[in-house]
């Protein structure tokens, strides 16, 4: 029995040791509030609390391109340095061989808009420390 995946760097280890070779497809998300906030939520946000994830950057990789979180933080600072949350899909391969980037391009378009209208659910949702978490509402 294997440990549950916790971290990004888990994820990336079980990706790259499926039996058919994956592509990553990222998604770094802002919190943004939204235009139809109460005063009261626009305050929260202020506090830096609450607000909508909005898609600011995607990009989709091979495991191997990606050595570990840590890699990935830095990577992404030239692009982006205030993401919230990093959403994370993978995409099998066929006959051993990754999907390309060009093969990459719908599934990473249906998955920004997806994340805009609020459905993550099938997505590992990553915090800034690398922690997958869950964003349920209660």
């Amino acid at each position: 029995m294997t440990a549950p995946m916790q971290t990004f760097d888990d994820f990336l280890a079980s990706a790259a040791s499926q039996p058919e070779p994956q592509r990553l497809l990222l998604v770094f998300t802002r919190a943004e509030c939204p235009a139809d906030a109460t005063p009261a939520e626009r305050a929260a946000f202020e506090r830096g609390e609450g607000g909508a994830l909005a898609p600011a950057v995607c990009v989709d990789k091979l495991p191997s391109e990606i050595a570990s979180f840590e890699a990935l933080m830095a990577e992404s600072k030239a692009a982006i340095d205030d993401w919230r949350i990093l959403f994370v899909a993978a995409m099998d391969g066929r006959g051993g061989h990754a999907p390309n980037a060009d093969e990459a391009v719908q599934p990473l378009r249906m998955m920004v808009e997806q994340i805009k209208g609020g459905r993550t659910a099938r997505f590992l949702a990553v915090d800034r420390d690398g922690r997958l978490v869950s964003l349920a509402r209660g």
